[in-house]
């Protein structure tokens, strides 16, 4: 009989925002699921995130076992506690050994994971695992393109990739590359080795949109340099502009067989094209008055308005009221939106459908995201804020939960959807699965900055972004950072790069 190579998979997932008043407790990630065995194939399976990527590649290999041990994945919010850290560790860790020896690990990391102990979770998960399993067996890690992807990832692990589209909708294809390669390397097909280059440079959340300029040049030249012989995978990862840690920033990185000098010539085209593009990578967006002002005179409608303040993939509140405070000051009508609020989501509930509601919505996690927000409406329909999306969307996942939620519709032209949990714009069926169809609404208020657009960029007759405040405000200026690296370009203009 012939050995099967045991090729098994864990991690945790979680992008933290070092300015986030939420902390990612162990509470908040048992609340959202740690998944073990089965039950992460059959979460994920029929998805397209990494993990579905991963049987994508080796469900077929008759010679392959592909074993799930642990995932857990937690909304975006604040750093992780020590306490969390230490429990998933240690079950990722107990796992590995136990259900060992292997011939591959693949870890579906996030790549931004900040924790109260660890700077760089995601690296030190990685060193961790390492030393515990040898070098003999192959790693591989799929991250996320917001990572602030660390010279120990790399150097812990045999094969890296990173998502290369921002929304991210090639989550599945770019945890193919990773099986992939880490399978051809334990079937000694390949000899992977891997240059990451990191000038000193951070793109806007503004101009992280890969089908943007000058985003899309970068990733036009990265895809040229994969096409070289010898070059295996070539990739940008953008950064993830609200940790707070040495690794903040742009990085390149370039998996070639067997060549280090290759690998750091294609990393570094890739890195000094960036370098050159560093003022056309800041972005723009508009005040919420003028923003308003031009989405009421609108001749065609829907018009979408992006709060990027308040972008819950970023690991915002989801409540922030700026919008529709500025709306009513404006005398702006029709103006749809989510906004996170449990309390009076029981509320809602309590009263049923049909009934009126009177009192403040929002604005009630923290002073970043605005006052709360008075409304008296009618309550049109109630949930239990579960809705699935098949077609291709952000990060490639399919079931959603918002918790128990409510629609008000209010007196004087407000629709709000009011959501239990934090909650990301990333599908219609968010609203459509409470009886608001987006494409019939005036001006949706939709909560991220690129995340939302593979479902409202079809259907928006004008798409606006806004200078919101906020825990995810792409003014960068007003963060204080206490341990990034400097000179950083743009936030300190005397920054010099030579590869």
């Amino acid at each position: 009989m012939v050995k099967k190579i045991r090729i098994g998979y864990a991690a945790f997932s979680h992008e933290s925002n070092s300015f986030a008043y939420q902390p990612a407790s162990l509470d908040k990630w048992r609340e959202w699921g740690i998944l073990y065995g089965e039950d992460i194939r059959a979460e994920y399976e029929t998805s397209k995130a990494s993990i579905a990527g991963y049987y994508g590649r080796l469900r077929d290999e008759a010679d392959v076992e592909l074993v799930p041990l642990v995932f857990a994945r937690l909304m975006p919010m604040g750093p992780i506690t020590v306490e969390a850290t230490e429990f998933l560790f240690s079950e990722i860790l107990r796992l590995v050994q136990e259900q060992g020896p292997w011939d591959g690990l693949l870890l579906p990391l996030h790549g931004a994971a900040v924790s109260d102990k660890y700077l760089d979770g995601d690296g030190e998960i990685c060193a961790q695992i390492r030393d515990l399993v040898g070098e003999d067996v192959i790693i591989g890690a799929s991250l996320d393109m917001h990572a602030n992807v660390s010279q120990k990832i790399v150097e812990e692990c045999d094969v890296v990739t990173i998502y290369q589209t921002n929304p991210h909708i090639d989550t599945y294809e770019q945890a193919v590359h990773c099986a992939d390669l880490v399978l051809r390397t334990i079937r000694g097909e390949i000899n992977p080795v891997m240059y990451l280059a990191d000038p000193p440079l951070l793109v806007n959340i503004l101009s992280q949109g890969t089908s943007d300029e000058p985003m899309a040049e970068l990733l036009r030249a990265a895809q040229a340099q994969w096409q070289k012989p010898g070059a295996l995978w070539v990739g940008i990862g953008e950064g993830y502009p609200y940790a707070d840690v040495p690794e903040m920033g742009m990085t390149f990185l370039a998996i070639t067989d067997g060549d280090p000098a290759l690998a750091k010539e294609l990393a570094d085209a890739v890195a000094n094209r960036a370098w050159e593009l560093k003022v056309e990578l800041q972005g723009s967006s508009t005040s919420v008055h003028d923003a308003l002002q031009r989405a009421d005179k609108a001749s065609a409608f829907p018009v979408v308005l992006f709060d990027v303040g308040d972008n819950v993939g970023a690991g915002t509140p989801g409540d922030s009221t700026y919008v529709l405070h500025e709306a009513r000051a404006l005398g702006v009508r029709g103006v749809t939106q989510a906004l996170r609020d449990a309390d009076v989501a029981v509320q809602c509930h309590k009263l049923g459908v049909g009934a009126t509601f009177t009192g403040e919505v929002g604005g009630k996690c923290d002073e970043l995201h605005g006052a709360p927000f008075p409304i008296t409406g009618v309550i049109t329909s109630v949930s239990d804020g579960k809705y699935e999306e098949t077609k291709p969307v952000h990060g490639g996942f399919r079931f959603f939960d918002d918790g128990p939620s409510a629609v008000i519709k209010s007196d004087d032209g407000f629709t709000i959807l009011v959501t239990t949990y934090p909650a990301m714009s990333a599908s219609l069926d968010q609203f459509r699965s409470s009886g608001v169809d987006p494409v019939q609404e005036r001006i949706m208020v939709v909560k991220g900055v690129h995340s939302p657009r593979p479902a409202y960029e079809p259907i928006g007759k004008e798409l606006i972004w806004l200078s919101t405040a906020g825990a995810s405000t792409a003014d960068l200026s007003t963060f204080t950072y206490k341990h990034i690296r400097k000179p950083l370009y743009p936030l300190q203009k005397d920054a010099t790069y030579t590869p």
